[in-house]
């Protein structure tokens, strides 16, 4: 006996709009809601860098010198035998041999950094308009340090530096890509819509950009920058560096969209219908590839965040005292750091799990680019 449809059964489906299709095809793609978790959680360290940093990224305490990570403990025991939830870290003291006059750290049992949260820290400016003390994660006691993350060369805690560093590497990429967004779209769209002598002078200019050795291209644009530079405008000057670079692919992609769209009955239709170009471009071709543009940005976030992290390892990119996971990097280019230190390398981790997320994000994006197809199977 046939199977019977209800036709109401699939009625939602029909009458939804394309956003709505494509969230419900993206929210099935569990890497892609890991992905979309993991990039809105780094972007809120981003935000608030001062709140979830304990201590400021650049105070130094010489007698920290590449102190070890300290492991947190949340459950408190008294000598009774009795328990609280307080988090905590042991406490190491310093010691330096007599003979080599190497140093190394050494628990001292019994002697506790007790932590609070939400607590009383060193004051801070957030967005450089609220002067605030509270943090996320402090020691009860004023004056106490501890370093989950260690410490670098100089005793300044790793953990804040590598989130204050989220802020600039997140940011350049999505600066980055915005900048590329409006030379990719302006260009690409210009070279489809119009076609001709116009399509062929941007597509030349396209294959002379894509034919550059892009690192060689990086490295002499970076080390072309005053020296004499703020590091505010040596950022900006990276973004755009990396902006005029990354632009070629997408206006690519806008440009074989346009192609296929001039064709569409409903462009043709607009344009009998007397159409401006204004509207025809604005209001009926770039809402049908919104989707597309969002993919293939995210997918291009990543690449920015590795180029900056590459130029700032390789000392041409973000110099001190700006920090990036770049310049953090750059601090484990030495043997010493390798073999004693070798959590000054956390701030890779971050970038791998940063750009493991946007492509996971990036991926999802694509797949639920075209809905109708996605539900159709």
């Amino acid at each position: 006996m046939a199977t019977v449809v209800d036709p109401r059964a699939h009625a939602h489906t029909e009458v939804a709009s394309q956003w709505r299709l494509m969230w419900w095809s993206f929210r099935r793609h569990r890497l892609a809601m890991i992905g979309l978790t993991i990039v809105i959680l780094l972007y809120l360290i981003a935000l608030f860098a001062e709140f979830f940093a304990p201590f400021d990224p650049q105070a130094a305490r010489a007698r920290d010198v590449y102190h070890p990570p300290q492991r947190i403990h949340f459950v408190d025991t008294a000598e009774d035998g009795s328990w609280r939830l307080n988090p905590w870290v042991q406490d190491y003291k310093l010691e330096r041999d007599k003979f080599t006059l190497q140093q190394t750290y050494v628990p001292l049992e019994g002697e506790r950094i007790r932590l609070d949260f939400l607590g009383s820290g060193e004051p801070y400016t957030l967005w450089g308009l609220f002067a605030l003390e509270t943090r996320l994660l402090v020691p009860e006691e004023q004056g106490r340090r501890f370093y989950l993350f260690g410490a670098d060369r100089l005793g300044r805690d790793m953990l804040s530096r590598t989130l204050h560093g989220t802020r600039i590497s997140m940011s350049i990429g999505l600066v980055g890509v915005l900048v590329s967004l409006l030379l990719g779209l302006t260009l690409g769209g210009i070279s489809g819509y119009y076609g001709g002598t116009v399509d062929m002078v941007i597509q030349r200019i396209i294959e002379f950009v894509l034919s550059l050795p892009t690192i060689p291209i990086w490295l002499g644009l970076a080390a072309a920058l005053p020296a004499d530079w703020t590091a505010l405008q040596r950022y900006f000057a990276i973004t755009l560096i990396l902006s005029l670079i990354g632009w070629t692919e997408l206006a690519r992609v806008v440009r074989g969209r346009f192609l296929a769209l001039r064709t569409e009955d409903f462009v043709t239709a607009a344009t009998l219908d007397g159409c401006s170009e204004k509207r025809l471009i604005f209001r009926h071709m770039l809402p049908s590839m919104a989707s597309h543009i969002i993919a293939s940005v995210t997918l291009a976030i990543p690449l920015m965040i590795l180029a900056e992290t590459s130029l700032s390892f390789l000392g041409l990119g973000l110099q001190q005292p700006i920090i990036s996971w770049g310049v953090l990097l750059k601090e484990a280019q030495n043997i010493r750091s390798i073999a004693q230190a070798p959590w000054l390398f956390i701030p890779g981790v971050f970038v791998v799990v940063a750009v493991l997320a946007l492509n996971f994000l990036g991926d999802g994006l694509r797949d639920a680019a075209d809905p109708y197809a996605q539900s159709g199977r």
